[in-house]
């Protein structure tokens, strides 16, 4: 007996040994990662608001683009990071490939001077990427292996999107899973969730105001979910539209292969369009038009065919920023004018057309639903979890991000391998057949 009790008091102690060094690990890598997150992004925010104030106050700067984008291109080479973006950080949670230091202010300037001269770009992809280049760094300094850099990574990109958007609890979920869609190491969820706290916590302080909506969800009845969901199908077919015409767009404009002279064209083709639109608000990220489609229920319908062609046309030619924000611009303006048509409220068709649509482009349907309740309310859960459910359903494989895995059918409960996205597979070819 008391052989056995020497044996489990020492098991015992092992394992709580492993346990608080494990958690001693974490919350200091949160700290650091929280932190640094948490005031560069900060600093981030204020300056895409400062840079969408200056080209509001003074419109020529739109006539800037092309220069801009000289800029942006020249900025890349001499930081030795052409061609790096999200996908590179998603290649690093799944293969320990690195992120170099230098994209972070590659990045950071890039995107800026995107916003401010008028390209149409989101902030999140920034986000994810400067989000990632820390946590790697971070961990690095701490001296982690190769799969400890890998949830530094994540962790890196959860607070960072959580700084910029006030939505602790969708952006850890969402960097867990953007990876691999549908699966997530368990070890992972501490350091991204303390991490995303604590740069939320960081922003807070600095005075950057989470990002939130007023809209009211209807009351929860069956003949309103079924428009919810047919309205969720309608933005599974949105968002294949919207990857696609992104995807169309990078390949198209790398047919002009000197990135100089690309990288201008795009620029004055931004500019054109802006003036036969007669109008600016396709420029920059959109989010005053997302606030009128959610809070005033008001939206051109054209506005989501538009946003899509400029932020193909400003990605494409090899500006700076994201596509998430673009994809809220698309799901706000399509779901205000696709909801009312099926007799649901505009301004709450429009919050749910936003979670769906950005659940169907990125493929996170949990995070989706998670981010629709930190930026509307939990009033409305019932229906974005139904809208996120039928968009994600009906969206396919396709996706923004080509590094994307899904090792499981969204069809039937089957192992698929190492499958990534916008790639054509067996998956495909039998998808009729699936019982």
């Amino acid at each position: 007996m008391d052989v056995k009790l020497r044996q489990f008091l020492s098991t015992y102690r092992e394992r709580v040994g492993q346990y608080l060094f494990a958690l001693g690990k974490w919350l200091l890598l949160s700290v650091l990662c929280g932190g640094v997150c948490g005031l560069i992004g900060s600093a981030f925010h204020l300056a895409i608001e400062k840079a969408t104030e200056l080209r509001g106050e003074y419109q020529w700067i739109l006539y800037l683009l092309p220069l801009a984008g000289l800029g942006i291109v020249a900025l890349y080479k001499l930081t030795r990071t052409e061609g790096k973006g999200t996908n590179d950080i998603i290649d690093e949670v799944h293969d320990g490939k690195g992120v170099p230091l230098l994209l972070l202010p590659a990045i950071f300037v890039g995107t800026f001077l995107t916003h401010l001269c008028g390209g149409s770009a989101g902030r999140e992809g920034a986000a994810l990427q400067m989000g990632g280049t820390v946590g790697y760094q971070a961990g690095k300094i701490l001296h982690f292996d190769d799969r400890d850099l890998r949830t530094a990574t994540m962790a890196g990109m959860a607070a960072f999107f959580s700084a910029l958007f006030g939505t602790p609890v969708a952006a850890t979920v969402f960097a867990l899973t953007v990876a691999s869609v549908g699966i997530s190491y368990a070890a992972n969820f501490l350091p991204s969730l303390a991490s995303a706290f604590i740069a939320y916590g960081v922003a807070c302080w600095v005075g950057i105001a989470p990002t939130r909506f007023a809209v009211e969800a209807p009351a929860v009845e069956a003949g309103m979910l079924l428009r919810v969901a047919l309205l969720g199908v309608l933005c599974a077919f949105v968002s294949m539209l919207f990857c696609g015409v992104i995807h169309l767009g990078e390949r198209l404009a790398k047919k002009i292969a000197n990135p100089w002279l690309r990288v201008v064209a795009g620029g004055l083709l931004v500019v054109l369009l802006t003036l036969l639109c007669g109008s600016r608000d396709y420029n920059g990220a959109g989010m005053d038009v997302i606030v009128r489609a959610v809070e005033q229920g008001e939206a051109v319908p054209a506005a989501f065919l538009l946003k899509i062609l400029f932020t193909a046309i400003t990605l494409g030619a090899g500006y700076k920023g994201g596509e998430v924000v673009p994809s809220f611009f698309v799901g706000a303006t399509f779901g205000c004018v696709a909801g009312s048509l099926l007799g649901i409220p505009a301004g709450f068709a429009a919050a749910v057309g936003l979670a769906a649509v950005f659940c169907g482009a990125t493929n996170c349907p949990v995070a989706s639903i998670l981010l629709a309740a930190e930026l509307f309310g939990g009033g409305g859960l019932s229906y974005f979890a139904v809208g996120c459910a039928a968009s994600f359903f009906f969206s396919g494989y396709d996706g923004l991000y080509s590094s994307q895995k899904f090792p499981y059918s969204k069809l039937k409960a089957r192992y698929l391998g190492t499958v990534y996205a916008n790639q054509f597979h067996e998956e495909s070819k039998e998808s009729i057949s699936v019982q």
